[in-house]
């Protein structure tokens, strides 16, 4: 027998909400973890990204939200900043029209600002652990009402150094907290951690890893010096031509942007979020299967709810923080037998995450050169010679036959051809494609200058600008809700 998130023991407000932006039916691990936490029990969860952890501990929260208390009552520590806006915008997705304040905060962005969102009063702080000690020890950031704490891929913030970060934040807390641990795998400080800190834990298993997928081609692109990742997919989707693609990004502003900005190039492109209606969603994929869109933007959450069985390429604008999702994203492709392709962005910051990727999948990916304008024209030049001669086939044909005789008593024929291929080219020609640019060498990563493996001070995995969880924010996020 099925289950719902109804039979979980969720209020009817959030079951609806939940209705609303396409979650039916829960997962192993939500399934597992929901009731237990309603419960008050403190959870220690063994779940690979892509499982739907991250909702399997936020709706116990949010159901469970004082929404009068302004004070914060939850803190989810994550190891990554992007992991952290991935986690705060599920958030807004699950909170809906409710009035629940969810404040992200971690290094590279300006502090002042996240104290004043501090100030004006947030239920749920989500940050990475040495952005959450700083405003600690500054007495901006209070936990005397803090409720519930989270641990969201513990095994990833020992790795990066941050477990005396964590520990230092769990002995803040209140004692009366409940505390849950979602971690994909459990190596023994993790462990003892969990013995540390939480209490009578009840353990739970998610689904495991899923298979290296097969029939999909991998391809990475390196973006090159000076280029954003809007202006490097440009020519990569020229190029492509995908027929049903998905491209996946970690904000909702960020497919905001995007999607403008591909539309405004001519690109068959929309962008789905959990912001549309039921109503809204459903004409959007049904446009989509019709091939009337051949490429939607939307995050993790978002994708959820779309399932087109023949799609043909999946884009990684962003990476995502965890190998399973990665495999989980690009498995929507190369389906039934069919072939597909998988294609990466890749910045000198994503360069650890890919290593990752190539070691879960035993196997290198095939790294490409972004096209060039001449590759690019090419390929159009092609498509408008497709074109014409479907058009020479075509019933309407006869209709310019006495302009072009007309034509003929003073100018060449060939001339006269070249001239209409010229007018064709130019109003289809997108802007970005008729400014004179090369493709300059990929960007490279900083060298290691900290000398430090791990920790604050620098080297591999700092926290600063050049360090994984730290540097300049890609996005920032709005009031009211998240910020």
């Amino acid at each position: 027998m099925t289950t719902s998130f109804a039979s979980l023991g969720l209020s009817e407000t959030l079951v609806n909400q939940l209705d609303n932006i396409g979650f039916n039916t829960p997962t192993k691990i939500q399934t597992l973890a929901i009731p237990e936490l309603i419960a008050g029990r403190d959870v220690v969860g063994q779940s690979q990204t892509g499982t739907g952890k991250t909702a399997a501990y936020s709706l116990p929260i949010l159901d469970k939200i004082d929404k009068s208390d302004k004070n914060v009552q939850a803190l989810i520590l994550a190891p990554t900043r992007e992991l952290a806006q991935q986690v705060a915008e599920a958030f807004k997705d699950l909170i809906g029209r409710e009035r629940i304040f969810v404040t992200t905060v971690y290094g590279g962005q300006s502090m002042e600002r996240q104290i004043r969102f501090l100030e004006k009063g947030s239920h749920i702080v989500v940050g990475t652990p040495g952005r959450i000690i700083d405003l600690l020890n500054r007495k901006h950031l209070k936990l005397d009402s803090l409720r519930y704490v989270v641990l969201d891929e513990a095994d990833e913030m020992l790795s990066m150094g941050f477990i005396d970060d964590v520990k230092t934040i769990l002995s803040r807390t209140p004692d009366t907290r409940q505390t849950t641990c979602f971690s994909a795998t459990m190596p023994k400080e993790i462990q003892l951690l969990v013995k540390e800190f939480m209490t009578d834990a009840v353990n739970v298993t998610g689904e495991k890893p899923q298979d290296t997928p097969s029939r999909i081609e991998q391809v990475v692109y390196m973006v090159p010096r000076g280029w954003s990742k809007i202006k490097t997919i440009q020519p990569i989707l020229e190029i492509e031509d995908p027929q049903s693609a998905i491209i996946f990004v970690r904000t909702k502003r960020t497919a905001s942007e995007l999607t403008s900005k591909l539309q405004e190039a001519g690109q068959s492109v929309d962008e789905y979020h959990g912001d549309l209606s039921q109503q809204q969603r459903e004409r959007l994929i049904q446009r989509w299967r019709d091939g009337k869109i051949k490429v939607v933007v939307a995050t993790d959450i978002a994708a959820r709810g779309l399932d087109v069985s023949d799609l043909t390429h999946v884009f990684n604008f962003d990476l995502p923080d965890n190998t399973e999702t990665y495999i989980h994203r690009i498995g929507r492709t190369g389906r039934a037998g069919k072939e597909g392709k998988a294609i990466a962005l890749v910045e000198p910051s994503d360069r650890r995450l890919l290593r990752q990727i190539e070691r879960r999948l035993k196997q290198s990916i095939t790294v490409e050169t972004v096209p060039n304008r001449s590759t690019v024209e090419a390929k159009r030049m092609l498509k408008l010679k497709e074109q014409i001669q479907e058009s020479l086939s075509g019933e309407r044909l006869a209709s310019f036959l006495p302009m072009v005789k007309e034509l003929n008593d003073e100018y060449d024929s060939s001339a006269i051809a070249a001239a209409v291929l010229q007018i064709l080219y130019d109003q289809n020609c997108p802007a970005w494609l008729q400014q004179d640019w090369e493709v300059p060498p990929p960007a490279t990563p900083k060298p290691n200058i900290g000398g430090k493996k791990y920790g604050r001070g620098g080297g591999k995995y700092n926290r600063g600008k050049s360090g994984y969880g730290g540097g300049k924010p890609s996005r920032k996020y709005d009031r009211p809700r998240v910020r």
